[in-house]
């Protein structure tokens, strides 16, 4: 599980970053490890909401924060992990749109090179209040530009990772899968009520399906997130089942292997990006060939960071995080050695000068400051 810790020389204010690929890397790999496509939001965060807004008062936060937010959730992830990430989607034609771009390509260091700034287009956005562990959003957007998802061609990756949608078939997840990209497969909420995984067309290319718990159990008419992985091996190699505070469960068809692991217990400050948290993660070990169990307890790990903190994008872990996590948790007094077992792969994955106080606050509460001259 070696890997590299290199320092970006472009003059970006990212800290050092660990390569976990480095060992795996050959001169004629695609030029990107994850390849994605979606809509880009700006999300503006509330937090520290004592309680819901109610009716005909005002209610002030103690916390604001914003960030791209949407499919840029995942691509920022992906990319403070490490992985070469690379984003088509639409940028809407006014200043949030521009704000967007510059933290994605600037800020993060993710290819943008498949993406377009739409004339005359409005950036879709999300408010979102958080509270009680819980969080309401109201969004406002615009009709999408034609074609806005994806180009025609996607370019060649190590992996993709698609939002399955029902009814709906997305050429470029095929092309992708063709070109020898891992597919790894989220989805959303069935509005249709169906429940159908026949209405799923491009879950036959993929290699992974991560849903959550209740929406495993509903596609599969099981009972139980376990009876629901198993089932779901039927249509998909790699089933992965998120169980919420009790963790995530998988099963490999391939292998016959499955593992399961439980949540990390936080102080949860916002939910945010969560979920994308997580796929991040798992997609993350799975390229880095590490074993099942391992993959589940680094996404479960990265997701939990990202929760102690407000915003999708910008509460995404690095491995500074990470580091920085690691380093604590083994000077707890009392500290379950069967615990700090599980993450013991963690030891030859974070090097020593990436250690920094933990938690980390990496948010900026505005949309961007004037850069000084």
């Amino acid at each position: 599980m070696a890997s590299t810790a290199k320092a970006f020389t472009d003059g970006s204010h990212r800290p050092p970053q660990v390569d976990p690929l480095a060992a795996l890397r050959v001169p004629d790999d695609p030029l990107w490890d994850v390849y994605l496509t979606g809509t880009v939001f700006l999300d503006i965060v509330f937090t520290g909401l004592d309680s819901a807004p109610v009716r005909g008062t005002e209610s002030w936060a103690r916390g604001m924060g914003s960030s791209p937010g949407g499919v840029a959730n995942m691509a920022t992830a992906l990319a403070r992990l490490g992985l070469r990430t690379c984003l088509a989607a639409a940028f809407g034609d006014d200043h949030y749109g521009e704000y967007c771009w510059d933290a994605l390509e600037q800020g993060e260091g993710i290819d943008l090179s498949p993406s377009r700034t739409v004339p005359g287009w409005h950036s879709p956005v999300t408010v979102s209040m958080a509270y009680e562990g819980e969080r309401t959003m109201v969004s406002h957007g615009h009709e999408p530009p034609p074609d806005e998802p994806a180009p025609d061609c996607p370019p060649r990756a190590r992996a993709a990772v698609a939002s399955l949608t029902p009814g709906r078939s997305a050429p470029w997840i095929a092309q992708a899968a063709r070109k020898g990209a891992r597919i790894f497969g989220d989805v959303g909420w069935d509005d249709t009520g169906a429940w159908d995984l026949a209405a799923l067309p491009d879950l036959r290319h993929c290699e992974a399906f991560l849903p959550n718990a209740e929406e495993a159990m509903r596609y599969t008419g099981t009972d139980c997130p376990r009876a629901a992985a198993q089932a779901l091996t039927e249509h998909v190699p790699l089933a992965v089942v998120t169980l919420g505070a009790q963790g995530a469960y998988a099963v490999d068809r391939r292998t016959g292997e499955t593992a399961s692991v439980p949540a990390i217990e936080v102080e949860a400050l916002d939910p945010t990006g969560a979920g994308d948290v997580f796929v991040a993660g798992f997609v993350t070990g799975t390229l880095a060939g590490w074993p099942l169990a391992d993959r589940l307890a680094f996404a479960g790990l990265t997701a939990a960071l990202s929760v102690q903190e407000f915003g999708g994008s910008l509460s995404a872990p690095g491995w500074t995080e990470i580091a920085g996590w690691w380093r604590r948790v083994q000077s707890v007094e009392g500290q379950d050695p069967a615990a700090l077992r599980r993450y013991a792969f963690l030891a030859d994955m974070v090097p020593e000068g990436l250690v920094r106080p933990w938690p980390l606050r990496r948010a900026v509460p505005t949309i961007g400051f004037r850069r000084s001259a």
